[in-house]
């Protein structure tokens, strides 16, 4: 089973050096710094607070989904992040290209990526026409992690699947 997971690290690792280090132009440079903050705290927090208190129904109902999709799918990043503290990319490899003002918690799972998830699979979910819009803004988010040097694919997969069963449970729940 240990030669697996040191297999599965390996992969990992080239995938995210391939992301991180022969991608990188300016055009992405600009905008992947910018749009990994849609996953960040004060924005899924501020749209899904929004939507649930001034968009009128249905939607008020999917951004209250979405705001507790939000909160409670913190809840399994918080212990993993405990439990699991992988140091990140750009700190374990110094040859990682990383932005201004990286962080420097653990890195497993991306809480960027969970946020992003919890909080559009609810409005994908009422409304399936905004797959097309709302499934690629939270893969790039997603993306834009392993981009910034941020986090490994495993930690995007990892915060996109909490992210997404969270929001699919609440959904669920609530009829």
């Amino acid at each position: 089973m240990s030669r697996l997971f040191v297999k599965f690290q390996a992969y990992d690792r080239n995938v995210f050096m391939w992301i991180n280090g022969r991608l990188h132009n300016r055009f992405m440079n600009f905008w992947l710094y910018y749009l990994t903050h849609l996953g960040g705290a004060t924005f899924s927090i501020a749209v899904s607070l929004l939507v649930w208190l001034l968009a009128p129904a249905p939607w008020n109902t999917t951004g209250l989904q979405a705001c507790i999709a939000l909160a409670v799918s913190h809840i399994p990043v918080a212990i993993a992040k405990r439990l699991y503290p992988r140091i990140r990319p750009y700190l374990a490899m110094p040859e990682t290209i990383t932005f201004r003002n990286p962080l420097t918690d653990h890195s497993f799972p991306s809480g960027h990526t969970t946020a992003v998830f919890s909080v559009t699979v609810p409005f994908m979910t009422m409304e399936p026409i905004l797959l097309a819009t709302l499934l690629p803004v939270a893969l790039i988010v997603g993306f834009s992690r392993i981009y910034l040097g941020l986090h490994y694919p495993s930690d995007v997969l990892a915060g996109a699947t909490i992210g997404t069963l969270v929001a699919l449970a609440t959904v669920a729940l609530w009829s």
